[in-house]
């Protein structure tokens, strides 16, 4: 079962960084062409599953629900945009070096804290560091005085509305309500190319098998044993020895790193970052996106992000009146009939037929698979014995 695993997971790696942007790469007459408007919706998708893959690493795995990571996913995309935004130049609207909506605003010299983007090394550090250390900050204070559950979910969505009420003032110089957009170029590549598209397609979905490798490596380590251990009992651990806030706080922090990561890698696919992605709403969609697809899996969070976001896509084109709806009604579905979530689920299916196939294969005298020929020998003379 791990080597069929881990063929299918190769084989959608390969899918997604190889075939895709190949079918993309054909000629505009090929029938077999990806549009490209397909691989860059795709891309966005693929950045909302790395998002997605940090909240299961700290709700699935770990057993803390955090309504708030619409923050973390807002910093690296604000972070990108601020370099983007710089690189535009004098090809604004108004031909001033500053950004539009600062010339609207009245500000006639750069802030002080915006000049550092104007460096790509410093632009890619801070989406790194400025979630990391924020979520360290934040989790410290709270894993330190002991604030779990319902709790600590209500002060992330605080946290979510009161960033959210922070970025939408224009005194803060990050856009107001109507965020950044207007991009140009990123990293001295015009963005409205097609191949620069493609290329942040690309690197989009290495990030994603980067963010999967690590959160598989981290679940399956002996810290990811103790985040589990928390998840089902955390007093247990406690008593045990060892330091449930100190594995939170590690776990929170990855966790608000790959929504940086996330963050950064949308801005530029769609163009435009706005105060409208950090608040409580998009937080929660998060979390259903999670819930969906199964979470406590790896695979599940990807394929609910996928897949939640791409029946908004189609919905919104033709039903753009039923999407709330749905939403609402795929969110009481898990809770009341597949918990687990489509991934949870069709793998308690499969593992509950395995057990069963076992079972018919000794009644029947016929030996499983990967069983020994003296094993299977002495079952089939137990079969006769009893048929006698």
């Amino acid at each position: 079962m791990r080597s069929l695993e881990r063929w299918g997971l190769l084989t959608g790696a390969v899918l997604l960084v190889v075939v895709l942007p190949v079918l993309n790469a054909l000629p505009a007459e090929s029938p077999l062409r990806l549009p490209d408007f397909t691989l860059n919706l795709f891309g966005k998708f693929l950045a909302y599953a790395i998002l997605a893959l940090g909240i299961d690493l700290i709700w699935g795995y770990t057993g803390v629900l955090s309504l708030g990571h619409g923050v973390f996913f807002g910093l690296g995309a604000y972070a990108m945009g601020m370099h983007l935004m710089l690189e535009i130049g004098t090809r604004s609207v108004y031909g001033n070096v500053l950004p539009d909506f600062m010339v609207w605003n009245r500000v006639t010299e750069l802030p002080l804290f915006w000049r550092p983007f104007y460096s790509v090394p410093f632009t890619v550090l801070a989406v790194l560091v400025v979630p990391a250390v924020f979520a360290w900050l934040f989790g410290y204070l709270t894993f330190r005085s002991r604030i779990r559950g319902v709790y600590f979910s209500i002060i992330t969505q605080a946290l979510a509305l009161s960033t959210w009420l922070m970025f939408n003032r224009n005194a803060m110089n990050l856009g107001g309500t109507n965020g950044l957009s207007g991009f140009k170029s990123i990293f001295g590549f015009t963005l409205n190319s097609a191949a620069t598209q493609r290329g942040l397609y690309v690197a989009t979905a290495l990030c994603l098998c980067g963010a999967f490798l690590l959160c598989r490596w981290i679940t399956r380590s002996p810290a990811g044993r103790v985040l589990i251990a928390i998840r089902d009992s955390e007093t247990r651990v406690l008593f045990s020895g060892y330091s449930p806030a100190a594995f939170k706080l590690f776990v929170f922090v990855v966790s608000a790193v790959l929504a940086g990561v996330a963050g950064a890698l949308y801005v530029p696919q769609v163009g435009i970052i706005t105060p409208a992605k950090i608040g409580v709403l998009p937080s929660i969609e998060m979390i259903i996106w999670v819930a969906v697809g199964g979470r406590g899996t790896l695979l599940g969070p990807v394929v609910g992000a996928f897949g939640v976001n791409w029946l908004q896509s189609v919905l919104t084109t033709n039903y753009p009146d039923l999407w709330l709806l749905v939403l609402g009604g795929l969110f009481v579905a898990v809770v009341l009939f597949f918990p687990d979530g489509v991934v949870g689920t069709a793998q308690k299916l499969a593992a509950r037929f395995r057990p069963t196939r076992a079972l018919t294969s000794a009644v029947i005298g016929h030996p499983d698979e990967g069983q020994r020929p003296e094993e299977a020998k002495a079952q089939t003379e137990v079969h006769h014995l009893r048929a006698q």
